[in-house]
């Protein structure tokens, strides 16, 4: 595109579109402007791949989710299209740097965590494969919540990320569908009592290059009965708009706390309502070309992202043999054809279950179709009997597990697990339906957007055909053994370090040292992920560094970024001791040159975008067995931070990939886990045999940390001496041990040079395009019609 030409469409968005000159335009009304302009090219690349989609006819993926934690797009648009010198040259013809203008978006807050991030990785690989796809998610207007701490205790407030208009957006009313809760039901039909509009608005999500774009669609509660006139004019106001208030709450925040019956209910009405919207949606557009139901399995593949989705299949069933008098066996059939699940924790809590009392209020004809589901199962397999619901609980897990044609799992280590606990049994019926898919990053934004200069080096060393092909990446080995590339190897890192000391200190007042180990963990909180044997390792450290302040110390800055869920006290106090520790060891003249921790607030993909290729060690510590796989490991490695971590997840399978002697490996296998489990007083003999472990704890205990408060933080210390359930205390001195040994190479510059390079050279695998083309050839039968064509 000449640059002119694109300069143009950007005045002219901020003339015609915002209303604006350029003398008196806002950086927010230049982002909007330039958001529109990329979106119109974005557009083009939308329909073009639209219309290919039905000339051909072809299958298409619908991929369901609670989350989809999407980031900042403007960016992102730019660099897939091939805008950026386009972009940063139009915008310094105005006197403004491209950098403040993308950064003027809000991230988008669709999601929490790890599910949510890879469902973001998962549409752009997609997109860049050129596969059809819809992802189906909620419009939440709050997301999850803001972070941030009082007194170092986690505070939530709304996030506000709507509040400004959303340019990536097409509101589609004609995408209307009228869904219902609770009333009765009948063995053919159901008269809901409660009834509320999902409204569709359309984000597209463009691929490398521009070459295919695809759909992200999420639901937006709305009132059939907006508002009351007769109640507002009787004084009444608030009375007046209360079915809308009451309509919109569906999707105003993800994750609602659900400790009380209340909280339960809205999380069965969100899960029903983005689930129910997505299928009459599906359906629509099946039925708008095809006019045999039958054929629903060889043109639509629907991926449930966690259990979250999981009553998508009753209401398939539903709208097939209610709606449209089909068999309901042949329902089930069509369903089980079009369904599939995949799976992303082992803890037995994570695979909800709800009270059918509360289930069946809401949704009765669902909770019929499920026991008759449960009973075709059960006569089919008469030997064992493995049910959806028991105990008085709808199992969802078990249901989507029933229901699907394939689930998958998303690491080796976590597939082979969920063949021999939480799915044992129905695998022992279905020894077909479980198959592998391990997890991957796209690496146009965890690589080469948001690490510009070691995007610029690789591509200088191998071309930048890696972009589209991570497993290029493996080009670079050879290069690692030149000191001359080595050192602009760690050139890049040690300015990735200095841009987010520099971050840190203006937005939180803290200097770091960019010669220091930047040692990093960034997750959600939770106890199997183990941020507490962090923090007890580095209270550990600075004790020692303490006794000895003048011995050959390696300097740290110990990073910690995670929210905690709102009814989550035990997770909560963890981030409330990390930040009162902080509070001690930040202010101690003795140690302060030697060690720094901060817990960041807030956490958000942006934030990782800075954090991550800054970081030198990736702290990936989860008890073994309890993480599925993670996406984060994968992405520190590519960006070369070596990974202290468990033989858990993804760990195993990146341990293997970059070679054990670029990893610091510490801690049980799963195996020995429940081993240890099974010792009487197991936490109690690692506290006595480690006395670093017995002094950090007593420390807790004697409220070194809680000045005024000895008592604060007895819970965790209760929980470290007593059960332990995810032995922190018994994998303390081997973490020791670990962070001694990173230690080690790091006083090494080469060698730890060599270390971080060697990480990203062998991490290729580890991309979304490799996870995708996976799941279209073992899962959805799904063609990429790019390749097709070419």
């Amino acid at each position: 595109m000449p640059p002119k030409d694109f300069r143009d469409a950007i005045v002219t968005h901020l003339t015609y579109s915002l209303g604006k000159d350029p003398d008196h335009a806002t950086v927010f009304d230049w982002r909007m402007a330039l958001s529109f302009a990329v979106r119109d090219r974005i557009v083009d690349a939308w329909m073009a791949s639209t219309r290919r989609t039905y000339a051909k006819d072809a299958k298409r993926v619908y991929y369901l989710s609670m989350e989809f934690l999407i980031g900042r797009l403007l960016e992102d648009g730019v660099i897939n299209l091939g805008l950026e010198d386009e972009a940063r040259r139009a915008l310094e013809g105005f006197g403004l740097n491209f950098t403040d203008v993308v950064t003027d978006e809000p991230d988008a807050a669709l999601g929490n965590g790890g599910l949510g991030r890879l469902a973001a990785c998962f549409m752009e690989s997609l997109s860049s494969l050129g596969c059809p796809a819809f992802g189906y998610g909620i419009r939440y207007e709050h997301g999850l919540f803001r972070q941030s701490f009082e007194n170092g205790r986690q505070m939530e407030a709304p996030e506000t990320w709507l509040q400004q208009p959303h340019p990536w957006e097409f509101e589609r009313p004609e995408a209307r569908f009228l869904l219902g809760f609770g009333g009765t039901a009948t063995a053919t039909g159901w008269t809901p009592a409660e009834t509320v509009y999902a409204e569709a608005y359309d984000t597209p999500i463009v691929g490398w290059q521009g070459r295919w774009a695809n759909t992200l669609r999420l639901w937006s509660g709305r009132a059939v009965d907006p508002f009351n006139l007769e109640k507002f004019n009787a004084g009444e106001f608030t009375a007046a708009t209360e079915g809308e208030a009451l309509a919109r709450t569906i999707s105003r925040v993800l994750y609602p706390e659900d400790s009380t019956e209340i909280g339960k209910a809205l999380r069965i009405k969100q899960e029903y309502f983005f689930s129910a919207a997505s299928v009459h949606d599906i359906l629509r557009r099946f039925e708008a070309e095809h006019a045999d139901l039958g054929l629903l399995p060889s043109k639509v593949a629907i991926q449930l992202n966690d259990t979250h989705p999981a009553i998508a299949g009753p209401e398939l069933i539903r709208l097939l043999h209610d709606a449209r008098g089909m068999d309901f066996d042949e329902a089930v059939r069509i369903a089980q054809g079009c369904l599939n699940y995949t799976n992303h924790t082992l803890l037995p809590e994570a695979l909800e279950s709800w009270d059918e009392t509360l289930f069946g209020e809401l949704l009765p004809r669902h909770l019929q179709i499920i026991d008759r589901v449960d009973a075709a199962h059960a006569k089919a397999h008469p030997k064992r009997k493995v049910s959806a619901r028991g105990d008085g609980r709808v199992k969802m897990g078990e249901l989507s597990f029933i229901l699907a044609n394939r689930v998958n799992g998303v690491s080796a280590l976590h597939t082979g697990l969920m063949k021999t606990t939480v799915f044992k049994d129905l695998n022992s019926l279905h020894p077909e339906k479980i198959i592998n898919e391990t997890n991957g990053v796209t690496p146009r934004r965890w690589l080469h957007n948001c690490n510009p200069g070691l995007s610029a080096l690789i591509t200088d060393t191998i071309g930048d055909g890696w972009i589209g092909d991570l497993e290029q990446l493996e080009i670079l080995v050879p290069h690692v053994d030149d000191a001359g590339w080595l050192e602009r190897y760690a050139a890049v890192k040690t300015a990735n370090k200095a841009a987010l000391s520099d971050w840190v200190m203006d937005a939180h007042g803290l200097k770091l040292d960019p010669q220091a180990m930047f040692d990093v963990q960034i997750k959600r909180i939770h106890e199997y992920k183990r941020q507490h044997l962090n923090i007890l390792e580095t209270i550990a450290l600075w004790q020692e560094m303490k006794d000895t302040p003048n011995a050959d110390w390696t300097p740290r800055v110990k990073l910690f970024a995670g929210k905690a869920a709102p009814g989550y006290f035990f997770a909560k106090e963890i981030i409330h001791l990390i930040n009162d520790a902080a509070a001690v060891i930040n202010a101690d003249k003795t140690t302060n040159d030697k060690l720094k921790v901060a817990f960041l607030p807030n956490y958000n993909v942006s934030m990782a975008e800075r954090l991550i290729p800054a970081s030198d060690l990736s702290e990936q510590i989860s008890t073994a067995g309890k993480e599925a796989s993670g996406t984060g490991n994968m992405k520190f490695a590519l960006n070369g931070a070596p990974t202290v971590g468990t033989l858990d997840g993804a760990n195993v399978e990146i341990r293997e990939r970059v070679g054990a002697e670029n990893f610091f490996l510490f801690g049980m296998t799963a195996d020995e886990v429940e081993a240890r489990r099974a010792i009487k007083n197991h936490a109690a003999k690692a506290v006595a045999a480690d006395p670093r472990l017995k002094r950090a704890i007593d420390a807790v205990a004697k409220g070194v940390f809680s000045p005024g408060e000895k008592a604060r933080y007895k819970g965790i210390v209760d929980n470290l001496t007593g059960p332990d359930y995810f032995l922190v205390t018994s994998d303390f001195t081997d973490y020791w041990r670990a962070q001694r040994d990173a230690d080690a190479v790091f006083t090494d510059t080469a060698a730890w040079s060599k270390m971080a390079a060697m990480n990203t050279a062998l991490s290729g695998w580890f991309s979304s395009d490799r996870t995708i083309r996976g799941y279209m050839a073992d899962i959805w039968g799904a063609e990429s019609l790019l390749e097709k064509d070419a």
